[in-house]
Protein backbone atom coordinates (compact mmCIF):
# COMPACT_ATOMS: atom_id res chain seq x y z
CA UNK A 1 0.00 0.00 0.00
CA UNK A 2 1.50 3.23 -1.34
CA UNK A 3 0.36 6.96 -0.96
CA UNK A 4 -0.64 6.63 -4.53
CA UNK A 5 -3.05 3.61 -3.37
CA UNK A 6 -6.91 5.14 -4.23
CA UNK A 7 -9.98 3.41 -2.15
CA UNK A 8 -12.55 2.02 -4.83
CA UNK A 9 -16.50 2.75 -3.83
CA UNK A 10 -19.90 1.48 -4.89
CA UNK A 11 -22.42 4.64 -5.30
CA UNK A 12 -22.68 4.56 -1.66
CA UNK A 13 -19.54 5.40 -0.79
CA UNK A 14 -18.90 1.70 0.31
CA UNK A 15 -15.41 0.49 -0.02
CA UNK A 16 -14.58 -2.79 -2.17
CA UNK A 17 -10.87 -2.78 -3.25
CA UNK A 18 -7.64 -0.56 -3.64
CA UNK A 19 -6.15 0.62 -7.06
CA UNK A 20 -3.18 2.61 -8.07
CA UNK A 21 -3.80 6.03 -8.49
CA UNK A 22 -2.79 6.32 -12.18
CA UNK A 23 -4.77 3.12 -13.50
CA UNK A 24 -7.57 3.66 -10.96
CA UNK A 25 -7.96 7.48 -13.57
CA UNK A 26 -6.68 5.18 -16.70
CA UNK A 27 -9.69 2.62 -15.91
CA UNK A 28 -12.10 5.10 -14.72
CA UNK A 29 -12.68 3.43 -11.07
CA UNK A 30 -15.05 4.68 -8.97
CA UNK A 31 -13.36 6.16 -5.80
CA UNK A 32 -13.23 8.40 -2.67
CA UNK A 33 -11.99 11.79 -2.82
CA UNK A 34 -12.32 14.97 -1.19
CA UNK A 35 -12.42 19.03 -2.48
CA UNK A 36 -11.37 21.84 0.19
CA UNK A 37 -13.29 25.07 -0.15
CA UNK A 38 -11.60 27.79 2.76
CA UNK A 39 -13.25 31.38 2.78
CA UNK A 40 -12.05 34.51 5.16
CA UNK A 41 -13.86 36.40 6.86
CA UNK A 42 -14.88 38.72 4.15
CA UNK A 43 -16.26 35.88 2.55
CA UNK A 44 -13.92 35.52 0.06
CA UNK A 45 -13.04 31.75 -1.26
CA UNK A 46 -9.60 30.76 -1.69
CA UNK A 47 -8.71 29.56 -5.17
CA UNK A 48 -5.56 27.26 -5.82
CA UNK A 49 -3.89 27.28 -9.62
CA UNK A 50 -2.75 23.36 -10.28
CA UNK A 51 0.56 23.07 -10.72
CA UNK A 52 1.58 22.64 -14.60
CA UNK A 53 3.04 19.11 -13.84
CA UNK A 54 -0.23 17.88 -12.66
CA UNK A 55 -1.20 14.74 -14.22
CA UNK A 56 -4.51 15.98 -15.40
CA UNK A 57 -5.80 19.88 -15.55
CA UNK A 58 -2.48 21.22 -14.59
CA UNK A 59 -2.39 25.29 -14.88
CA UNK A 60 -6.74 25.12 -14.55
CA UNK A 61 -7.90 26.85 -11.18
CA UNK A 62 -9.43 25.12 -8.60
CA UNK A 63 -10.87 24.87 -4.99
CA UNK A 64 -8.26 25.19 -2.41
CA UNK A 65 -6.91 21.79 -2.09
CA UNK A 66 -8.12 18.28 -3.08
CA UNK A 67 -7.01 14.93 -3.00
CA UNK A 68 -7.42 11.28 -2.26
CA UNK A 69 -7.68 9.83 0.79
CA UNK A 70 -5.17 6.56 1.75
CA UNK A 71 -6.41 3.38 2.44
CA UNK A 72 -7.15 3.25 6.26
CA UNK A 73 -7.40 6.84 6.56
CA UNK A 74 -10.76 8.57 6.82
CA UNK A 75 -11.98 11.33 4.31
CA UNK A 76 -11.39 14.16 7.31
CA UNK A 77 -8.13 13.27 7.98
CA UNK A 78 -6.79 12.90 4.82
CA UNK A 79 -8.63 16.57 3.60
CA UNK A 80 -6.32 18.15 6.99
CA UNK A 81 -3.30 16.32 5.86
CA UNK A 82 -3.10 17.42 2.31
CA UNK A 83 -4.73 21.01 3.58
CA UNK A 84 -1.18 20.98 5.13
CA UNK A 85 0.53 19.51 2.47
CA UNK A 86 -0.35 21.66 -0.54
CA UNK A 87 -1.54 25.08 1.06
CA UNK A 88 0.73 24.88 4.15
CA UNK A 89 -1.68 25.64 6.71
CA UNK A 90 -4.95 24.01 8.95
CA UNK A 91 -7.79 25.05 9.92
CA UNK A 92 -11.41 23.24 11.28
CA UNK A 93 -12.96 21.86 8.29
CA UNK A 94 -17.27 20.71 8.24
CA UNK A 95 -18.30 18.26 5.70
CA UNK A 96 -21.13 20.24 3.24
CA UNK A 97 -21.50 17.60 1.22
CA UNK A 98 -20.91 14.77 -1.04
CA UNK A 99 -22.04 13.38 -4.63
CA UNK A 100 -20.71 11.36 -7.40
CA UNK A 101 -19.05 12.74 -10.68
CA UNK A 102 -17.48 11.30 -13.75
CA UNK A 103 -15.37 13.34 -16.43
CA UNK A 104 -12.86 12.06 -19.28
CA UNK A 105 -9.91 14.15 -19.98
CA UNK A 106 -8.77 15.01 -23.25
CA UNK A 107 -5.43 12.51 -22.30
CA UNK A 108 -7.21 9.52 -22.14
CA UNK A 109 -7.50 9.65 -17.83
CA UNK A 110 -10.91 9.36 -16.38
CA UNK A 111 -12.21 11.00 -13.28
CA UNK A 112 -14.68 9.22 -11.52
CA UNK A 113 -15.15 10.20 -7.91
CA UNK A 114 -17.39 10.05 -4.73
CA UNK A 115 -16.60 13.31 -3.78
CA UNK A 116 -17.04 14.66 -0.20
CA UNK A 117 -16.73 18.31 -0.39
CA UNK A 118 -15.49 20.46 3.15
CA UNK A 119 -15.71 23.92 3.81
CA UNK A 120 -13.12 25.73 6.60
CA UNK A 121 -12.32 29.06 7.19
CA UNK A 122 -8.65 30.90 7.07
CA UNK A 123 -7.99 34.66 7.58
CA UNK A 124 -4.09 34.63 6.28
CA UNK A 125 -2.46 33.50 2.85
CA UNK A 126 -0.89 30.28 2.36
CA UNK A 127 2.18 28.86 1.81
CA UNK A 128 1.76 27.14 -1.44
CA UNK A 129 3.85 23.73 -1.77
CA UNK A 130 5.12 24.44 -5.79
CA UNK A 131 4.76 21.07 -6.49
CA UNK A 132 1.14 21.05 -5.85
CA UNK A 133 -0.23 24.63 -6.71
CA UNK A 134 1.40 27.10 -8.95
CA UNK A 135 -0.44 29.98 -7.68
CA UNK A 136 -3.62 31.34 -5.48
CA UNK A 137 -5.66 33.74 -4.93
CA UNK A 138 -9.01 35.16 -2.94
CA UNK A 139 -12.09 35.88 -4.55
CA UNK A 140 -15.76 36.96 -4.00
CA UNK A 141 -17.91 34.45 -4.94
CA UNK A 142 -19.77 37.07 -7.23
CA UNK A 143 -16.08 37.67 -9.11
CA UNK A 144 -16.02 34.06 -9.21
CA UNK A 145 -19.23 33.24 -10.76
CA UNK A 146 -18.52 35.76 -13.28
CA UNK A 147 -15.41 35.07 -14.40
CA UNK A 148 -16.89 31.16 -14.62
CA UNK A 149 -19.62 32.51 -16.92
CA UNK A 150 -16.72 34.32 -18.97
CA UNK A 151 -14.19 31.89 -18.94
CA UNK A 152 -15.38 28.48 -17.54
CA UNK A 153 -12.30 26.34 -19.32
CA UNK A 154 -9.72 28.11 -16.41
CA UNK A 155 -11.15 25.93 -14.11
CA UNK A 156 -11.49 22.67 -13.25
CA UNK A 157 -15.03 20.72 -14.16
CA UNK A 158 -15.36 19.30 -10.52
CA UNK A 159 -15.06 22.51 -8.89
CA UNK A 160 -17.45 24.33 -11.04
CA UNK A 161 -20.16 21.40 -10.40
CA UNK A 162 -19.18 21.70 -6.72
CA UNK A 163 -19.49 25.67 -6.53
CA UNK A 164 -22.82 24.75 -8.02
CA UNK A 165 -23.99 22.26 -6.12
CA UNK A 166 -23.20 24.69 -3.02
CA UNK A 167 -24.72 27.68 -4.32
CA UNK A 168 -28.07 26.11 -5.36
CA UNK A 169 -28.42 24.17 -1.94
CA UNK A 170 -27.67 27.80 0.60
CA UNK A 171 -24.22 25.82 2.03
CA UNK A 172 -21.87 28.87 1.40
CA UNK A 173 -20.86 30.55 4.25
CA UNK A 174 -22.77 33.64 5.10
CA UNK A 175 -20.44 36.57 5.74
Amino acid sequence: MTSDTLILVDEHDRPIGEEEKLRAHELGLLHRAFSILVFNSRGELMLQQRALGKYHCGGLWTNTCCSHPRPGETTLAAALRRLQEEMGFDCELEEALEFIYKVDFPNGLTEHEYLHIFIGHYDKDPVINPEEAADFRWISIEALRKDIADDPEKYTYWFRLALDKLISRGLLPKR
